[in-house]
């Protein structure tokens, strides 16, 4: 397979400084360039070997590991909401590529896969020797009804807000032409994009696009057939999902070394982790709460494992509803917040203070805008102009965990007062609020970790897309973000994403305080327990010492 003809280009960014080396090896990952080969390339032109290292372990085989990690329904993988139900999925069925804790995409599923020159068609190779756990043997047709099943809009799959710009008709009814998504033989599927796209293979890897067994039409539960290295053999709401290994012959990646894997829901308490890790009924936690990290610290048996990503939480507005409507009150609610401050109250200060337009200082496409500071008597101004001289009374929803989410919104509710914005607080379990997270008309939203800044923006904000909890529409937004999503040079396309940054803080529909920085705790006899920046557990991985 020739390298893509960008690849040159990305050899003399990186020479000249434009590119760092892990932007170097992510960009020609995602153009098919193998990360081996990418690395050895960066080394060379930097005169040194950048290769990661592998780290010698001498992994024990058998035994369970038991996880503590909400256990939520699981049944419609193409539908996940939230990454801890990918958690329980991602151990049976597999995903075409796989993003790794460095943020370079690699083949998973797929053996490779080729980019044309334009970016328009894909060639995705499948990985040869894959079966089923039934027997059956994995191949592109597989692939493709996963693709039209994500792409179709009656599954409301979060997946069209990353490729409906490109595989989607304009009004997002179904593909754009018959043949977006071609089997060229058993062992190979092409895309025929309408709009060039650099990410598509890390849009792959979006945790609901796992890959199912077509004959199950997109179910999953207790004994569903698979791919990975487990298989579920219990599963009970609010309880635990327990993960029996598959003994699979052809199974292709690491591992996998244990015999189960347990995921213990302990509820919304973080405290009970903390207890339940001290007292050794679990072996892990899978992501820990910033209030509890000096007692996670304190615990001699315990290793905490941090991570640096774009995860984050947004203050979010329905934009079709009542004063939400008018831009100047969306904008008046981010000019009343002092984001340094809200960082420092509610997450100690780990992470970076935010800029109300959802793109991280990570990502390599980030443009850096002037500062959006503190003005009160400026969100005043703008409050009167849109009729509102006496300021407003609204609502938000939000959760009780972790306790960083409410101590964010309790903190933003005493800064926006100051400019007469008065919120009350309606505070619900989580469980209660995830059934209604994207209906209510004011709510504070998690979201996860994207590689690539525009990938959350396609996600949350594309107009009509199923994540699109605000119903932000803005036909000037859309366009420049179907513009930036396929332009490889990082420059250029940095010039589009400030222009994208620009309108989500003059028009946008969120109040964004922080960027965070995550961690997860792990029992010193554990083994290969990583902190993915999206949070991803990969149980093939895992190892526990007796």
């Amino acid at each position: 397979m020739a390298d893509h003809s960008y690849f040159n280009t990305l050899q003399e960014q990186l020479a000249e400084g434009r590119l760092d080396r892990r932007e170097f090896v992510r960009y020609s990952a995602l153009l098919g360039v193998s990360a081996t080969a990418a690395y050895a390339v960066a080394g060379r032109i930097a005169g040194e070997d950048f290769a990661p290292k592998a780290v010698a372990q001498d992994m024990p085989m058998g035994g369970a590991i038991r996880i503590a990690m909400r256990v939520y329904v699981v049944d419609n993988p193409h539908t996940f909401s939230w990454v801890i139900d990918s958690n329980i999925a991602r151990q049976v069925c597999g995903y075409l590529t796989r993003t790794g804790t460095d943020n370079v995409t690699r083949p998973d599923l797929l053996e490779s896969w080729e980019a044309s020159d334009d970016l328009l068609t894909w060639t995705l190779n499948v990985r040869p020797g894959v079966m089923w756990h039934d027997g059956r043997a994995f191949t592109a047709e597989d692939i493709a009804w996963n693709l039209a099943h994500v792409l179709d809009p009656e599954t409301g799959s979060s997946v069209l807000g990353l490729m409906k710009g490109y595989m989607m008709n304009d009004d997002g009814s179904g593909l754009w032409q018959d043949n977006a998504i071609e089997i060229v033989d058993d062992h190979t599927v092409r895309l025929n994009t309408r709009a060039a796209n650099i990410a598509i293979p890390e849009h792959l890897f979006h945790y609901p696009l796992l890959i199912v067994d077509p004959s199950d039409d997109g179910f999953f539960g207790v004994g569903s057939n698979g791919t990975g290295a487990y298989t579920l053999v219990e599963h009970v709401v609010g309880e635990k999902a327990v993960l029996a290994n598959a003994n699979n012959e052809t199974w292709h990646g690491e591992g996998p070394y244990l015999d189960r894997i347990e995921f213990i829901d302990l509820g919304d308490d973080p405290a009970a982790a903390i207890g339940a890790i001290a007292s050794n009924q679990v072996h892990a936690v899978d992501q820990g709460d910033i209030v509890q990290l000096d007692a996670y610290k304190a615990m001699p048996h315990v290793q905490v494992n941090p991570a640096t990503t774009a995860q984050t939480a947004v203050a979010r507005v329905q934009v079709d509803l009542d004063m939400f409507s008018d831009p100047r009150v969306r904008k008046a609610m981010r000019l009343a917040i002092d984001t340094p401050s809200i960082l420092e109250a509610a997450h100690r200060g780990l992470g970076d203070p935010a800029e109300h337009h959802h793109v991280a200082p990570i990502h390599p496409d980030y443009a850096e805008l002037p500062f959006m500071a503190r003005d009160v008597e400026a969100a005043k101004a703008l409050l009167a102009e849109a009729g509102y001289p006496d300021g407003i009374e609204t609502e938000i929803a939000c959760k009780k965990d972790p306790a960083w989410e409410l101590l964010a919104v309790q903190a933003l509710v005493e800064q926006w007062k100051e400019a007469g914005i008065n919120v009350s607080i309606n505070l619900l379990p989580s469980d209660q609020f995830w059934e209604v997270w994207d209906a209510v008309p004011f709510g504070f939203t998690s979201w996860t970790h994207r590689p690539l800044g525009f990938m959350v923006l396609g996600l949350a904000y594309r107009t009509g897309v199923p994540w699109n909890e605000t119903h932000y529409a803005n036909a000037e937004f859309d366009a420049k973000l179907t513009r930036a999503e396929g332009i490889l040079d990082v420059d250029a396309r940095r010039e589009v994403m400030a222009e994208l940054e620009t309108i989500m803080q003059e028009d946008g529909p969120i109040v964004q305080p922080l960027w965070r920085a995550i961690y997860n705790v792990s029992d010193t006899r554990v083994k290969g327990y990583i902190m993915h920046p999206t949070s991803y557990i990969f149980g093939e991985t895992l190892a526990v010492e007796s």
